[in-house]
């Protein structure tokens, strides 16, 4: 099991298996150049895709999400191999359409008070983002973002690159964030 960093003010808990699990699934190329992006998002940012401060993703009676398990969906500089930066409204349908095993309507530790909620909204890869987009059909055929929770790290990562399943996984952000393109 994969266990967060102790500087996190909340204790570590397990993460769903989205990277280890997820690796041998995606293509070379891709994995390649996700990895050369992340690099370039590695800053901690707390602006969110539509400009304003970066909301919370995790809301009451949902459990805790973000790569700090703080709720946002965010990383303290380069100490988050995936870039967790982008919030969707939790289907099953992700964990399938991933290839990944089903913890997307798992139990885990609530947002607020304890015990343990239903995954509501969750922090994605960015890698894991793109890669279910093109996996699901498009942009049209997924979950819906969150938009105020979604850290502009991962749209200034995207820009960087000429892939096409980067671009399309922007250009989804931006259709469903209503995010004029310049």
């Amino acid at each position: 099991q994969v266990r967060h960093p102790v500087h996190s003010p909340i204790p570590p808990i397990p993460l769903p298996p989205c990277i280890p699990t997820m690796a041998s699934a995606v293509p070379a190329p891709l994995k390649m150049l996700v990895l050369a992006l992340l690099a370039v998002s590695a800053r901690a940012d707390t602006t969110s895709v539509l400009g304003g401060a970066l909301s919370t993703c995790s809301k009451p009676g949902m459990a805790m999400t973000g790569f700090t398990r703080d709720g946002h969906c965010m990383d303290n500089g380069d100490d988050d191999a995936g870039s967790h930066h982008i919030c969707i409204q939790m289907k099953a349908d992700f964990c399938t359409v991933t290839g990944q095993p089903n913890w997307c309507t798992s139990k885990m530790p609530c947002m607020t008070g304890g015990g343990t909620c239903p995954i509501g909204n969750w922090c994605v890869c960015q890698w894991a983002f793109a890669r279910y987009i093109q996996m699901a059909g498009g942009c049209d055929a997924i979950v819906d973002l969150q938009c105020d929770a979604t850290n502009m790290a991962a749209m200034r990562a995207y820009q960087k690159s000429t892939d096409a399943t980067i671009q399309a996984a922007l250009k989804c952000i931006e259709q469903k964030c209503n995010i004029d393109q310049v």
